[in-house]
């Protein structure tokens, strides 16, 4: 027996354990102050009562015996394809049903995604990034090339001709930046790959919290991505399924045998999302579903605001925030990132995430997010200006 050695050149999953720790610490010598947390990605608000009752229809057809269903389809239910083939439809991008495979959320897909392809594929990436894309690669033993996102090109990256890739990872609205490709940024990306026969994996996991219809929601908006694009999105940020789970990804035909090689590696390691999973998901596509989830993501985005008006108001720089529910800000006063966690944890009891953790040009930058409460939004951006502004 062998053990996989590329696990032991994974970092230390330090960030959240030690940002825990530090929290966690903190509390004990202070249980008098109360700490708000704007640093996790994850959703506060409820199911919107739409896909609640749909999956609440779901749960009372299993129990009875005519429609009762076992083993579903491994690529998903036909019903909930259709709803999300039209949802791109609006977008002007034509899907086929059996382009698109229903699965527990795109963070499973981007790293499952990896076994259609050969160790000996040289993988690109933006710094900094969301750390699954590295991880999943340095489990498998690939080469990875980083390319710099920074303050000089908006956390926006265009290809440099000199690196050459095979596999390239894109997110947009990004995590952790929030920063937006326009069409003409990603046709530089969807050109590159072309001419360098590369397969971009873009995350479109925040695509919902644009608003701009002129930026893209879907790689696919772009000409000739079909071609080199593989696509993953997730009802997670979209319909708060962080805990239910559930998210699809997008394999054209174009692509040649990636489509059938996906659906084979899914048929024999993927039994499926649950039925009555897929009927909720199902309902984030109605009329009354999509009302309610845009009301929803109204007040994640109007949380942002409120973040933005008070950085703006402190003069200080940050990125992201209009269509995302991210806000990378610029530590002020030459403050590394642990730096400025330590310094607001202490004086406002506030609790972000230090860039650094997302890679080397985090370093100097801070995370926060907008899925809080507006009443601790609120309180946390009354007790940042003062502290600021001191």
């Amino acid at each position: 027996m062998k053990l996989n050695e590329n696990y032991s050149n994974l970092k230390e999953s330090y960030l959240f354990s030690t940002i825990a720790k530090k929290v966690n610490d903190f509390s004990a010598a202070h249980p008098d102050k109360k700490i708000i947390r704007l640093g996790i990605g994850d959703v506060t608000l409820p199911l919107c009562k739409a896909v609640v009752n749909a999956m609440k229809s779901a749960v009372e057809e299993m129990g009875v015996q005519s429609t009762f269903r076992g083993y579903g389809p491994e690529q998903g239910y036909d019903f909930l394809k259709k709803a999300i083939k039209n949802y791109y439809a609006e977008k002007n991008v034509n899907l086929e049903s059996d382009e698109i495979f229903i699965s527990d959320g795109a963070k499973s897909d981007l790293g499952n995604i990896l076994d259609l392809f050969d160790k000996d594929n040289t993988v690109l990436v933006p710094d900094p990034v969301y750390p699954v894309y590295v991880d999943t690669n340095i489990m498998a033993g690939r080469k990875i090339i980083y390319i710099n996102a920074n303050e000089e090109n908006d956390f926006l990256p265009s290809p440099d001709e000199s690196i050459k890739a095979d596999i390239i990872y894109i997110c947009s609205p990004n995590n952790p930046t929030g920063a937006v490709y326009t069409k003409e940024g990603l046709k530089k990306w969807v050109d590159y790959a072309l001419k360098n026969k590369a397969i971009i994996l873009f995350d479109a996991a925040y695509e919902a919290f644009i608003t701009d219809e002129t930026l893209p929601h879907s790689i696919y908006e772009i000409e000739g991505a079909k071609n080199c694009a593989i696509e993953f999105c997730s009802f997670s940020k979209t319909a708060g399924f962080t805990g239910t789970r559930c998210g699809y990804t997008v394999v054209p035909h174009a692509l040649g045998r990636l489509n059938k090689m996906w659906l084979r590696r899914q048929t024999t390691k993927f039994n499926g999302v649950p039925y009555i999973v897929q009927r909720g998901a199902e309902a984030v596509f109605s009329k009354d579903g999509r009302e309610e989830i845009q009301t929803n993501l109204n007040y994640y985005r109007e949380n942002a605001k409120i973040i933005a008006d008070t950085l703006t108001g402190c003069g200080i720089k940050f990125f992201g925030g209009k269509f995302s529910p991210y806000i990378w800000l610029k530590c002020p006063n030459n403050m590394s990132s642990w730096e400025f966690f330590d310094y607001i944890l202490t004086n406002i009891q506030v609790v972000g995430t230090p860039g650094e953790g997302f890679g080397k040009n985090g370093e100097g930058f801070f995370r926060l997010t907008s899925f809080g409460s507006r009443e601790n939004t609120i309180e946390a951006m009354k007790r940042f200006k003062t502290l600021i502004n001191k």
